[in-house]
């Protein structure tokens, strides 16, 4: 039984708490963290784990092995780097911090340490998109040349006047750092790294410091072509899609099911019963279950000595993408995008 703590109880606790619990017989939460006795309250009427008010209930308890850190992005260095030194490993909530840089320096201390880093990216953690990169990889529809991805979301004016959402300072950005990189990430899981980029970012339709819309061409290191949109601004919110074209036919993952066609009249067809959820007016309107496979994953990586599916390194490529599109956006040019 491997002890650990969660730190942060807002909005992003509820699918993890509901996972930790489906995990009873292999972890037992030491401590659920926050410092406000409100948010504290409001989760132990909901969840049967003893809180603490501060991270050094935490730090001070060398039985607890690894930790949740769910807060705001602008706290997660300052907080990552405490556990890192007190050799505890961390799952972190996206993104990994406000900035590129301060998400290097994230990195560098859990390397540091070391300690093993996992980041909730987890659309990864799909059927649907496990299955499809299986059958790209296998060359199920021959050589990529076009991948485009497609967030459609919505968000109302509500969700952006809370302090600090949509902010710089406390979220890091708007709807690419916050929404459309899970999907950005599982689009370079699948398509491989962006070389290039142009297109628009701007605040369309909300009153908030950072962009809402964005809408770029982006070119692929392997020669492939395609398009991103992402927006908070499409009523009442729809499903993600990412789109292949192939030499020998296409393929699009939707939601959670997807779909291949081949030139030859083949194909495959996959819609799992996992409800759809989140892109709409309530960001928190789906079911745990790829949270639970998030933590899985992160917990066996722990027991046999390997990195989890997606490393704080290896997050830093979404990062590097969404700085990329911003650039694009300010400065009407193409943009490369770091590697």
């Amino acid at each position: 039984m491997r002890r650990i703590a969660i730190v942060g109880l807002g909005m992003a606790v509820t699918p993890h708490a509901k996972s930790l619990l489906d995990l009873k017989d292999r972890v037992e939460v030491a401590w659920a963290v926050a410092p406000s006795e409100q948010r504290r309250a409001a989760f132990a009427a909901r969840f049967p784990f003893p809180t603490a008010a501060s991270l050094e209930a935490v730090l001070g308890d060398p039985t607890i092995s690894a930790v949740g850190v769910l807060t705001p992005p602008n706290t997660h260095l300052e907080i990552v780097d405490k556990l890192a030194r007190a050799g505890k490993h961390v799952l972190l909530e996206k993104p990994l911090e406000i900035t590129t840089a301060r998400s290097e320096v994230l990195v560098a201390a859990g390397e540091k340490a070391p300690v093993t880093i996992g980041v909730v990216l987890q659309h990864r953690f799909k059927p649907a998109a496990e299955k499809l990169a299986e059958r790209l990889a296998a060359g199920a529809i021959g050589e990529i040349v076009s991948c485009s991805t497609e967030v459609p979301w919505w968000r109302p004016q509500s969700y952006y006047d809370e302090p600090g959402r949509g902010s710089k300072a406390r979220d890091g950005g708007g709807v690419l750092i916050s929404q459309a990189i899970h999907i950005l990430d599982l689009m370079l899981s699948l398509a491989g790294p962006v070389e290039e980029v142009c297109g628009y970012a701007l605040t369309a339709a909300h009153r908030m410091e950072t962009e809402d819309l964005v809408t770029a061409a982006v070119r692929y290191a392997g020669g492939a072509v395609g398009t991103i949109g992402a927006t908070t601004a499409a009523y009442p919110g729809f499903g993600e899609r990412i789109s292949f074209i192939g030499s020998e036919g296409t393929a699009t993952i939707s939601g959670h099911g997807f779909r291949l066609q081949r030139h030859d009249g083949g194909g495959e067809e996959f819609t799992p019963n996992i409800a759809p959820g989140g892109t709409g007016a309530d960001p928190m309107d789906f079911p745990h279950d790829l949270h639970l496979a998030v933590w899985r994953d992160f917990l066996d990586a722990l027991d046999a000595g390997r990195a989890p599916r997606v490393t704080a390194r290896e997050a830093l490529k979404v990062h590097r993408l969404i700085d990329a599109l911003l650039e694009a956006g300010r400065s009407d040019r193409k943009v490369k995008v770091a590697q």
